[in-house]
């Protein structure tokens, strides 16, 4: 049996930030990626799906000690638009006091994870690709043995679990320490969104390389939405996210979707609303002059992924166990995805386990992540009910109080019934999540 002090499930950007903070605490490190291939990647890598760039205010959360690497990032960002059936508006700042100078940026997301794995490496942790867990033996007082696919078996002292939204390694993890019930929300198709996009080319002449475009209202859904993310050339990617297993039924007027059909007797899949899309947004264009960049994605310039989009859990801290980034739902179906919160989150874990002090995780990922996911579970509560008028009234309010593109305090009182409406339910959805009851399992629950 091989023995070390940290093992880390999962080497994405939550896993890899892990296992490079604790092994600069000097301890010995491991990290378990079982790997998936890409088009865009040689070799088995972690799953590199994500369709977001990354905001100014971001790059500071995500505490990184050196700057991202030029050719990871695609392309500088002076705003975004977001669009509702009728009415849409463009904004030129986040709002939020940031070190980077522009609005954000757009990235090529499997080198971004191919470097923080190499700085995990470098960090002197053992990142080992092409590695399933098959089973995690939990001793609530002692160290914990996780066994490998191969047979293999390891034991740790700490256990830092960066699975992602699909918690295929967490759920079970999670059993040994509270009751099954209460981890009824955390499944798969309960806490998740499915996420699709592709990959294509646009004509130069459409293709605006400095805004990411977001349309809402336009298909039925908890914060469901299409998107354009622009990347290198004239790429993009066009792309959605939406509620696993929506029944067309329950959706209330269906006509009001501009993405849906009369004929429509299910949701559409990924595939035909980003067909719908770019029909309904390019009406002078085919779909052959947006053509696929097959090179790009896990397979053929597609590529479907989940994205968590549940409220955050607390970790059984006192068992030396941790979960990270998306599998303890510190992502968001909201801002799509959150690889800010990953590598934050991974990091303080893997410093934690790393100088023997994982007591202190749960407190210290609220400090340093608390008010950013407050924000995303406040808003998307507020917009859970929205429907397109409601989408139309809430950016016309918004684009009232905007002076070109910047929000201007001074412009609040024009915003009209509808805009302080919004801000006063956000304002309540808040402070109903006041001191954390944003975490739907807290450290107190588990049984340790």
């Amino acid at each position: 049996m091989e023995r070390i002090d940290v093992a880390v499930v999962g080497g994405g950007p939550a896993g890899t930030s892990a296992g490079r903070a604790a092994a600069r605490q000097g301890a010995d490190t491991v990290v378990l990626e079982k790997g998936v291939p890409r088009e865009d990647r040689e070799g088995l890598g972690p799953d590199s799906t994500d369709a977001a760039g990354m905001l100014d205010y971001w790059v500071d959360l995500m505490d990184l000690p050196e700057a991202i690497p030029e050719d990871v990032i695609l392309r500088e960002l002076d705003g975004a638009t977001f669009a509702g059936p009728t009415e849409r508006i463009t904004i030129r700042e986040t709002g939020m006091g940031s070190s980077y100078p522009d609005f954000g940026f757009t990235f090529h997301r499997a080198r971004f994870d191919d470097w923080l794995g190499e700085r995990c490496v470098a960090a002197g942790a053992d990142y080992r690709v092409g590695t399933s867990v098959r089973d995690v033996d939990i001793d609530r007082r002692g160290t914990h043995t996780l066994t490998l696919r191969d047979g293999h078996e390891i034991e740790t002292d700490y256990l830092i679990l960066a699975d992602g939204p699909q918690r295929t390694i967490t759920r079970g993890v999670l059993a040994e320490f509270v009751a099954e019930q209460r981890l009824h929300n955390l499944a798969a198709n309960r806490a998740n969104h499915i996420a699709y996009q592709e990959y294509r080319e646009f004509p130069p002449e459409l293709f605006d390389d400095d805004l990411i475009k977001f349309w809402w209202g336009s298909m039925p859904g908890h914060t469901a939405y299409p998107w354009v993310f622009p990347n290198e050339n004239c790429v993009a990617r066009v792309g959605l996210t939406m509620p696993i297993g929506l029944d067309i039924d329950e959706v209330r007027n269906p006509e009001r979707y501009r993405l849906l059909e009369p004929d429509d007797t299910t949701v559409p899949a990924g595939k035909e609303y980003v067909e719908r899309l770019l029909e309904s947004e390019y009406p002078d264009y085919d779909l052959d002059d947006f053509p696929l960049v097959e090179n790009r994605g896990k397979r053929g310039g597609t590529e479907t992924y989940p994205i968590s989009s549940t409220r955050p859990i607390d970790s059984p801290v006192g068992a030396n166990v941790a979960i990270v980034g998306g599998a303890m739902g510190a992502t968001s179906a909201f801002h799509e995805g959150g690889d800010h919160v990953a590598v934050r989150t991974g990091k303080i874990a893997g410093s934690l386990a790393g100088a023997g002090a994982l007591d202190a995780y749960n407190r210290e990922w609220k400090r340093a992540v608390g008010d950013e996911i407050l924000r995303n579970v406040s808003m998307a509560d507020v917009v859970a009910d929205f429907e397109p008028p409601d989408w139309d009234d809430a950016f016309q309010s918004v684009g009232r109080m905007l002076n070109d593109g910047r929000f201007s305090p001074l412009r609040v009182p024009f915003s009209g019934r509808a805009g302080l409406s919004v801000l006063a339910r956000y304002g309540r959805a808040k402070f109903g999540y006041r001191n954390d009851r944003y975490v739907q399992i807290r450290e107190s629950e588990y049984a340790v």
